[in-house]
């Protein structure tokens, strides 16, 4: 999953939610420099990631960019899941998507002294060009995918992957919808034990 799935799954919790969108760039048992809550939110992160990887629907989703993108297939997979999210946000929130998501800008902002150096420096950025809203729309993952193409060197060649979403657009669409409410549960659960 990638940043606006990593937020909704943290539930009402803005702490957690923090801890969740800058997980992936806090290493090994550095989370627990952090306030409990933002640690919180860093092992949800963790087991989300752990959940996602090793389920089917996932994999399912992955296996039709193998063959092209390699290792970069389930990073891919997750930036798609995430344009379904901002796509279908209204089956799954009855808050508008775009006050959803300012309320997280202005809590990063509140919370800045909490936050890890990388996020410092992606905020500003992310905020500027609302890269959560531009999940939205087909042209808006293009933009992400290339932006993260580029920080491979173009490499990864992800800046060519919304061929395949329009290609696949319904499957990925029905298999993000089914993995979802599974992970939804899974998450609820996990935020009850941390």
């Amino acid at each position: 999953m990638n940043f606006l799935a990593h937020i909704y799954l943290s539930g009402d919790h803005e702490l957690i939610k923090i801890g969740n969108f800058m997980a992936d760039g806090i290493r090994g048992k550095h989370f627990e420099t952090y306030p409990i809550e933002i640690q919180k939110g860093i092992i949800l992160h963790r087991a989300i990631d752990t959940f996602t990887d090793a389920h089917p629907i996932f994999r399912k989703s992955t296996k039709k960019l193998h063959e092209k993108y390699h290792h970069y297939a389930g990073v891919i997979v997750d930036v798609f899941y995430d344009h379904f999210l901002a796509k279908n946000w209204s089956t799954y929130s009855q808050e508008k998507l775009e006050d959803f998501i300012e309320r997280f800008y202005q809590s990063l902002h509140d919370n800045h002294i909490n936050l890890s150096e990388r996020t410092k420096q992606i905020m500003p950025y992310m905020i500027q060009h609302n890269w959560l809203v531009s999940y939205q729309t087909v042209e808006g993952i293009n933009r992400i995918l290339t932006q993260m193409d580029q920080r491979t060197k173009n490499e990864s060649k992800m800046r060519f992957a919304t061929n395949e979403l329009s290609e696949f657009y319904s499957e990925f669409e029905d298999e993000f919808t089914n993995f979802f409410q599974e992970l939804i549960l899974f998450s609820n659960t996990k935020i009850t034990t941390l």
